[in-house]
């Protein structure tokens, strides 16, 4: 399958969090005791506007639960529950999927198999270039095919992918309306969800409006329930604190807070779920010619680290080093990183390595100074620039000759993906709920077609993928820590902190599934 360009991926990919996948736990739910309001409004505040809705653009796919639904969708506890489909099964390589009987779409029109099988078709064709489908599907070619007595819809992979029910089955479905005029979406909502797009503003406020008759949302949830908000309305609050202060003023109802303004929040009744983040993921450049693709360099790199000094810094207080790649509640996350990471004397794994220092002098081999070119962004997390400040003087005490500089979000991908011209890379996890995000990251091409920018060459690592891909979900979790505890035993990246983040009601209760996502269905108002 042809690949789009990595810079679009990796825009993609940062600035939606890598759309919510089918997670193994992590999700909550808020409480709150006060009578319930029926058919009110509840103002949410997201940080970032949103230029279309079209759920396979890069930045309608983070709305698209409001309107869209798609096969099977995650409990908050990140079980599998029924969607659009009432019943499912899979393999390495298929997927079908039964569809509840009596689902509508939001113009009135029934919805069928071959309306999903068409939905899937478009959204994976790699010729229509939708970023936003791109994070949810499999990276695998596929086909899809209905039958419409029976309700139900058959996937074929052309290679083994353990996650089609994850991913396939979590692609929110866009019905035929949308799909003749494709256009349309960025203004306009064509879905099955519980809600309906009805005023749109540039730079918001985006408003939703609740449809009637809706009965086949996450394990059957419909908006008959009482306390279910009438209307939502969408502000952008880029600004943390500003979001703290509207909470704090009911000027809105909910919003995700992270970093100190959460302690402002503590104590004022608000409803709350905590939300697990990975911040920091730092990459170091092993492409030819460039230092640190040496693995015994960067195990001694590594080792000299102080993980939970950097972690402190990473999270702005007392923070802890992270276990996995992927957050806590991603498919099959366990604790791999202590077990795995270089633990040896730097200085001696360094002379090992034939680097050596005379005095305070800098670090040499073969007559050779150890330079090192760190890069990071600010745009990525307030706290990483002061991470790599400390990654700096750590490696200086060394005798490493640390260039650190701090870039914008562009030139870090230019960076990376262009002139290839850093090191280390301190940047920020993908987010991916399913291992098997990572991989393109780990392993093959660095050429404009791949996404493996530092040149990772780890022969364990995909020779594990190559079996954990033949393995049906999380039957394979063993086989994919073991790919992870291979790249921390390389030194190929290092995950900084775990992290929180959380998410905030007032006068509201609600649930969210992996990664902070509201459950639409779930959200009540109280008085």
């Amino acid at each position: 399958m042809p690949r789009r360009t990595p810079a679009v991926v990796l825009a993609t990919v940062l600035i939606a969090s890598a759309v919510s996948l089918g997670g193994c736990g992590d999700g909550a739910a808020s409480s709150t005791t006060t009578p319930l309001v029926d058919h009110g409004t509840v103002r949410i505040a997201e940080s970032s506007e949103t230029p279309s809705f079209d759920p396979y653009s890069s930045f309608g796919a983070s709305q698209a639960r409001y309107a869209y639904d798609s096969l099977v969708d995650l409990a908050p506890d990140g079980t599998l529950v029924t969607g659009l489909a009432s019943s499912w099964r899979a393999t390495a390589t298929t997927a079908t999927f039964v569809l509840r009987p009596g689902i509508t779409c939001s113009d009135g029109t029934p919805l069928t198999a071959s309306a999903v099988a068409r939905a899937l078709t478009y959204a994976g064709d790699p010729a229509n270039q939708l970023a936003g489908a791109r994070t949810v599907l499999p990276d695998v070619p596929f086909t899809a095919r209905a039958d419409n007595r029976t309700r139900t819809v058959s996937t074929t992979a052309a290679a083994p992918f353990p996650f089609l029910t994850r991913t396939i089955g979590q692609l929110p479905i866009v019905c035929p309306a949308g799909l003749d005029r494709p256009a349309s979406l960025a203004r306009a909502t064509q879905g099955t969800g519980p809600y309906v797009l009805t005023r749109y503003t540039p730079g918001g406020p985006y408003e939703f409006t609740v449809r009637d008759g809706y009965s086949w949302g996450p394990a059957g949830a419909t908006t008959a329930e009482p306390g279910i908000p009438a209307h939502i309305v969408i502000s952008v609050v880029p600004q943390a604190s500003t979001a703290a202060n509207l909470l704090l003023t009911g000027g809105i109802e909910i919003a995700d807070v992270n970093g100190p303004d959460r302690a402002r929040l503590t104590g004022h009744g608000l409803s709350t779920t905590d939300v697990a983040t990975v911040v920091g993921l730092t990459f170091f450049n092993q492409r030819p010619g460039r230092p640190l693709a040496d693995r015994a360099l960067r195990r001694a790199m590594v080792a000299a680290l102080d993980r939970r000094g950097l972690a402190n810094v990473a999270v702005g207080g007392r923070g802890r080093p992270a276990t996995d790649f992927g957050a806590e509640g991603s498919v099959c996350h366990a604790d791999v990183a202590d077990a795995n990471l270089p633990s040896r004397n730097a200085a001696k794994a360094l002379r090992a390595a034939g680097w050596t220092r005379s005095g305070h002098g800098p670090l040499t081999k073969d007559g050779r100074p150890l330079r090192l070119r760190l890069i990071t962004s600010p745009d990525l997390g307030p706290t990483l620039p002061s991470v790599a400040e400390l990654m700096a003087r750590e490696w200086t005490a060394l005798g490493a000759d640390v260039e650190q500089v701090t870039e914008s979000l562009p030139a870090l991908v230019n960076a990376m993906y262009g002139s290839a011209d850093f090191d280390v890379v301190v940047g920020s996890t993908p987010g991916f709920a399913l291992p098997v995000g990572f991989v393109p990251f780990f392993s093959g091409p660095v050429t404009a077609q791949g996404l493996n920018f530092a040149g990772v060459t780890d022969p364990e690592y995909d020779a594990l993928v190559a079996r954990a891909l033949r393995e049906t979900d999380t039957t394979g979790c063993g086989t994919w820590n073991r790919a992870a505890a291979a790249l921390f035993r390389s030194a190929d990246a290092l995950p900084i902190a775990d992290g929180r983040s959380s998410v905030y009601g007032y006068r509201t209760t609600f649930a969210t599934s992996f990664g902070g996502q509201l459950i639409p269905t779930s959200i009540r108002l109280h008085q």
